[in-house]
């Protein structure tokens, strides 16, 4: 499990209007908290951020330097403005780091199916999976290699090779991604409608000269 290291800055001004100033700024709001302690409000750069999550991963360790002290975190909930694309408020959760946790995990499908290859269409069914951990042993991602997949097989859960110290919370027979066969189109021939019948063209026409 990957760590990082994060300067953050301890929040005393609490007022709503503080948090404007924080954000234009180019930080956003915070809060650590965690087992058996009062909750601290902190104020956390966003380009420093979103580096560090992208050297971690969403479920990596980070260590909140500049607090009160210096605490090993994870990111707990991260709320965003998606229309203006910036952070508004993030949790980040205390970590005991010689107590499992219980976290969601991205799949990565890896390879290219053979099953693809031959015009089949990939199907993924899961793209996280819920994992038992202790914080240091939480996976950045589950890769899941699919180039021997062909046309109407199945990866599952039990297909997965694990490569850590970790328990997957779901059944072996979880579906987590399958290859549909190709999509064929029906095509009319000239001269017939959709429903197989022939059109007698030019009836009416003789009917008349009669």
């Amino acid at each position: 499990m990957a760590t990082a290291l994060l300067n953050v800055e301890k929040r005393t001004n609490l007022k709503q209007s503080q948090k404007r100033v924080i954000r234009n700024k180019g930080s956003f709001p915070a809060v650590i908290y965690g087992k058996q302690r009062e909750s601290q409000p902190i104020a956390v750069d966003s380009i420093e951020f979103i580096k560090t999550i992208r050297e971690v991963g969403r479920n990596g360790i980070i260590t909140l330097s500049g607090s009160e002290e210096n605490v090993q975190v994870m990111l707990h909930e991260l709320q965003t403005d998606p229309l203006k694309n910036e952070i508004i408020h993030a949790d980040f959760y205390v970590v005991d780091m010689s107590a499992e946790v219980d976290v969601d995990v991205n799949v990565h499908l890896v390879g290219e199916a053979q099953g693809v290859k031959s015009g089949g269409v990939i199907q993924q069914s899961l793209h996280q999976v819920s994992v038992t951990a202790l914080p240091g042993n939480i996976p950045t991602s589950i890769d899941v290699d699919i180039t021997s997949l062909d046309v109407n097989e199945t990866i599952q859960i039990s297909d997965i090779l694990k490569n850590g110290n970790y328990t997957i919370n779901h059944e072996d027979s979880e579906v987590i991604a399958s290859i549909l066969p190709p999509k064929v189109e029906d095509t009319v021939e000239a001269g017939e409608t959709q429903d197989g019948e022939v059109e007698n063209e030019g009836t009416a026409g003789d009917e008349e000269e009669k």
